[in-house]
C-alpha cells in the first residue's frame, strides 16, 4: 500500500509553518524590530535571557517574539522603558488587577498631553514668525533675529 501524497496547499503550509527555537534575526524579523533592539532590551532586562546554542547563537522561543512584539507595540503608544518594564510585569503577572494597568496608561496619557501642549505652544510661536517674515529678497528676517536672541534658558525636560 503506498502512502498518499501531501496536498500543496498542505505542503505549503508546512513549509511555512514557524519551527521554534529561532535565531536572533528570524525572531526580531517576526516581531517587527531589529536584531540590535532585540539585544537592546535583553540588556535592560525586559527580555529575559534565552538559550544559546553550543556555538553560543541565541534561541528565541515563540514566547520571546510574542514578548518582543509586546514591547515594539508599547513602543509605537510611546511608552517609555520603565513604563514598558511595568506593563510587561502586569502582563505576565495572572493576578494582577487591571486597574494597575489602566493607572499606567492614564499617567502615559497625561505625560502626552502635556507634550502635546508644549508642542502647540511651540507651533504657535513658529507660525507668529513666519507671519512676521516677509519671505523675499531682503536680508531683515524676524525669525532669525528671533533665533539669535539673548533669552535666559528655560528648564527642559
Amino acid at each position: 500500500m503506498t502512502k498518499p501524497h501531501a496536498s500543496a496547499a498542505t505542503q505549503a503550509a508546512s513549509a511555512a509553518a514557524p519551527r521554534w527555537p529561532v535565531a536572533i534575526g528570524v525572531a526580531a524579523e517576526r516581531a517587527g524590530v531589529s536584531a540590535r533592539m532585540v539585544r537592546h532590551y535583553e540588556s535592560l532586562g525586559l527580555l529575559p535571557e534565552v538559550a544559546r546554542t553550543d556555538s553560543g547563537y541565541r534561541q528565541y522561543t515563540e514566547a520571546d517574539v510574542h514578548t518582543l512584539r509586546f514591547i515594539r507595540r508599547s513602543r509605537d503608544l510611546g511608552f517609555s522603558m520603565e513604563e514598558i518594564a511595568t506593563l510587561l510585569g502586569l502582563w505576565k503577572d495572572k493576578q494582577r488587577a487591571s486597574a494597575q494597568v489602566k493607572k499606567v496608561a492614564q499617567a502615559h496619557i497625561a505625560s502626552l498631553s502635556e507634550r502635546i501642549a508644549a508642542m502647540q505652544a511651540i507651533q504657535r510661536s513658529l507660525q507668529s514668525l513666519v507671519h512676521c517674515c516677509h519671505g523675499d529678497d531682503r536680508p531683515d528676517c524676524p525669525i532669525l533675529d528671533d533665533l539669535a536672541s539673548v533669552v535666559p534658558p528655560t528648564h527642559r525636560h
